[in-house]
């Protein structure tokens, strides 16, 4: 099979018409912009043996390696649009490029998105997207608005991909099986929170996706807009059976990464309305904003911070 029959065969899906003006098949694809919107571009790359065990479902990785970038758009509040997917593979298996394309293509159609071009070539297995959103002129979410005296909130549960991550390991402690699946279920399949991201666009000043851990990214958020935060410990949310031990569990919770939840700061007055979107997903108030710029503290029920290793996964500092 050749490149572009491995093209035609699993990727040239017949694609969402709508302002797609020519999808796969050419030098480039064209795309209308919807009229009086931002666009949005963003880009991910999973790499064997770094992001993904090499034994991991193909369905599943199809579905994580769109949701990632899908997480970005939902930071923004954008609405995705496009996909450009850059495959680089061992060798040819057509069995796992069916089961990959199926898995990418089915959070794709749930959420509107036009695999419009690519590229293939030869190499170490490693996945890359490019997506496009859109948002109104000027109403995106971004990381330099957030205000003093914010809540700072977070969608979903922190530390299930961390968790998994660590007792897929050799050698690990035994987990109890129905929370290694629902965390196992978190890590390779996480849900972009792109409904959730729309819904914030009118109340919210702040947001970021977490994807290297909560304290790195709530940080990006803190030091574009040059400010400081508390969070409480006890308030973060996760699986019951981490929370027994959320003492012991401080650094899975809080830097573990992988989570691709929400992460925003919103005024005081509109918490009532942000409570109200839990009929889209959870989300829960952890922390505030301070005027003091700095990283954000960790505080127990007492008030008292609490000492964490490290802040998140950096690719050139956490080395294999």
């Amino acid at each position: 099979m050749n490149e572009f029959e491995l093209i035609r065969r699993y990727f040239a899906e017949a694609e969402a018409a709508e302002q797609t003006v020519l999808g796969i098949g050419d030098d480039a694809a064209i795309v209308r912009p919807s009229p009086g919107c931002d666009l949005h571009v963003s880009v991910d790359t999973l790499v064997s043996g770094r992001h993904f065990f090499a034994d991991v479902d193909p369905a599943a990785l199809g579905h994580k390696t769109l949701a990632v970038n899908l997480s970005d758009m939902a930071a923004m509040g954008a609405r995705p649009r496009w996909a450009l997917l850059a495959l680089t593979l061992p060798h040819v298996d057509a069995d796992w490029l069916k089961a990959f394309a199926d898995g990418l293509f089915a959070l794709a159609r749930t959420h509107g998105v036009a695999l419009i071009g690519g590229d293939t070539t030869r190499g170490p297995l490693t996945l890359s997207i490019t997506v496009m959103g859109e948002t109104a002129r000027g109403a995106a979410l971004c990381r330099h608005t957030a205000r003093p005296g914010d809540d700072v909130w977070v969608s979903g549960q922190l530390g299930l991909a961390a968790l998994a991550l660590r007792h897929l390991q050799p050698d690990s402690p035994a987990l109890p099986t129905d929370v290694l699946t629902q965390c196992r279920q978190q890590l390779e399949r996480p849900q972009p929170r792109v409904a959730l991201g729309q819904a914030l666009l009118p109340l919210a000043h702040a947001c970021i996706d977490v994807s290297d851990g909560l304290l790195a990214d709530l940080g990006h958020i803190l030091q574009r807009s040059q400010l400081g935060a508390e969070l409480w410990l006890d308030a973060l949310p996760t699986h019951p059976w981490l929370a027994e031990r959320r003492a012991q569990m401080v650094e899975l919770l809080v830097a573990g990464g992988d989570d691709y939840e929400l992460c925003f700061t919103a005024p005081v007055a509109a918490r009532d309305a942000i409570t109200a979107l839990s009929n889209i997903c959870p989300v829960t108030r952890i922390g505030r904003t301070t005027n003091e710029a700095g990283p954000a503290d960790l505080l127990d029920a007492a008030g008292n911070k609490i000492q964490v290793g490290r802040s998140g996964f950096d690719h050139f500092q956490n080395q294999a």
